[in-house]
């Protein structure tokens, strides 16, 4: 069975640091988005599905994830998936077609253990400063618009991935002096 006939994506396909792809500024996607797109989007989603399940990830060699951008599988096109659970024990599963950060709180926060990527294999510290909150736009696959709000755990997790979209890895906020060192901010701490 070839890789890309399994129903998710593996590890295999997905980029890694030092790859051209994973600097550029993605493309939007047209909406509604195809069969073939929404085939990469639905094998995403069932990638992180897969890789929260211990069985599965150690059957297919699969690190966790709780969020993929495109163009972590070389697709040059303005669209993440995220699946995990939120502060709040809800269950977050959502496609972002061409999203955007449409306001942002002064707070920000960062995670203790600092973040991890699919797209980087070697450990790397510090601490990530991202927003507390966000408010986001974006489309669902069918083209329908979306307004989301988030805050803590879920915000960072949009700012990771949208991040991608942009050309830009978790480790370069990281202080290249000091990695534990933050921002000068009024507010920041720890989620």
């Amino acid at each position: 069975m070839s890789q890309s006939s399994l129903p998710f994506v593996t590890m295999d396909e997905i980029v890694r640091e030092g790859h051209p792809v994973l600097r550029q500024v993605a493309e939007p996607v047209t909406l509604p988005l195809s069969e073939e797109d929404r085939n990469k989007v639905n094998r995403m989603m069932e990638f992180l599905k897969q890789s929260q399940n211990e069985q599965a990830a150690e059957t297919y060699g699969l690190r966790p994830g709780i969020g993929l951008s495109a163009n972590q599988i070389g697709w040059d096109k303005r669209v993440f998936v995220v699946y995990f659970m939120d502060d709040q024990d809800r269950q977050m599963e959502y496609v972002f077609c061409n999203p955007k950060l449409v306001s942002h709180s002064a707070a920000m926060t960062y995670l203790e253990h600092g973040e991890g990527c699919l797209s980087v294999d070697r450990p790397i510290e510090g601490y990530v400063p991202r927003y507390e909150k966000v408010t986001v736009q974006a489309f669902t696959p069918e083209g329908v618009p979306f307004k989301l709000k988030l805050k803590g755990f879920s915000a960072i997790v949009f700012q990771h991935e949208y991040d991608h979209l942009n050309g830009v890895m978790f480790y370069d906020h990281i202080n290249q002096q000091d990695p534990f060192r933050l921002p000068d901010t009024e507010y920041i701490k720890p989620l």
